[in-house]
């Protein structure tokens, strides 16, 4: 089966990485984490990892009910570079929950009209109504990274973003409205680990573009675009939340128990929703520490 991105991820390793990445990724080993300030040297086992999912999911489970029954309005929107894990986090909530009550919006590119509308015009279009919580896979910060990175908004659009910005997620706030961000962070070496897994496997490839391709290049400036980001919009009342992701499984648990932790659902089980493991789960300045040390 023809795979339209085959040897594009690999060419980058050989030809253009710098040494350093280049050997990281090249000797690791398969359960290896490759960010070296990262506190655990290997992924936790699977057994280990299933054993501490199955209490949270059950947990997520009394959620759902008490969103629908109560008629609460819950956003969590999930951000990360590509590879970080966004989707994995989202299927791990949505394998066991009503498609009814926990919704997944992930926007594909905006149509011709809607490059003419208001830019959060079509993410008003998808924000929940009682008795439901959305799973936004990315979401209106592609303007200020994505956007911005690829030059696909010009800087007037993105000061403009950033300055509707805060007023925006205020109203929503105040609204009633749960909202909860989350920024899955990996190294520049594991993304590109990812990267190479799903060029080399057809079952994977789909996931692969080219986007993720064009963007091994630029991880300055992604570096750059998203400190301004955690900048402009960390706050008081919709404050972001980072989640270390070289080990998916253990970011899985730590994505699960803060957003259980943030929400006064019935009948929660304190024994199981722990607080997130304080090593990889952090407010942005733990981001900015490392990020900065890893894209220079």
């Amino acid at each position: 089966m023809p795979m339209p991105l085959d040897g594009q991820v690999t060419a980058f390793l050989n030809d253009t990485a710098p040494e350093s990445l280049r050997q990281t990724v090249l000797d690791a080993r398969k359960r290896d984490t490759l960010a070296g300030s990262y506190p655990y040297p290997r992924w936790m086992k699977k057994s280990d990892y299933e054993e501490e999912l199955k209490p949270l999911q059950f947990e997520l489970v009394k959620l759902q009910h008490w969103v629908a029954e109560t008629g609460q309005r819950v956003i969590v929107i999930f951000e990360g570079r590509d590879t970080a894990g966004k989707s994995g986090a989202i299927n791990r909530m949505t394998e066991v929950t009503n498609h009814r009550t926990v919704r997944v919006e992930a926007l594909p590119r905006p149509t011709d009209r809607q490059l003419r509308e208001w830019y959060f015009q079509r993410y008003v279009a998808c924000l929940p109504a009682g008795g439901e919580m959305v799973l936004f896979d990315r979401s209106w910060y592609n303007r200020a990274v994505i956007e911005h990175v690829f030059g696909f908004c010009t800087p007037d659009q993105r000061e403009g973003f950033f300055l509707q910005l805060p007023e925006f997620e205020r109203m929503l706030v105040n609204d009633g409205i749960h909202l909860i961000k989350i920024w899955l962070n990996v190294s520049r070496a594991e993304q590109l680990r990812r990267l190479l897994a799903r060029e080399s496997d057809p079952m994977k490839h789909w996931k692969l573009s080219r986007i993720d391709v064009e963007g091994l290049g630029k991880w300055d400036s992604y570096t750059h675009a998203i400190a301004e980001t955690f900048q402009r919009s960390h706050t008081g009342f919709a404050p972001w939340t980072v989640i270390r992701s070289e080990d998916k499984f253990r970011a899985r648990l730590a994505v699960l128990r803060h957003i259980l932790g943030q929400l006064p659902y019935d009948y929660k089980d304190s024994a199981a929703v722990i607080p997130p493991d304080p090593q990889i789960c952090t407010p942005p300045e733990g981001w900015e520490m490392e990020l900065w040390q890893d894209g220079s």
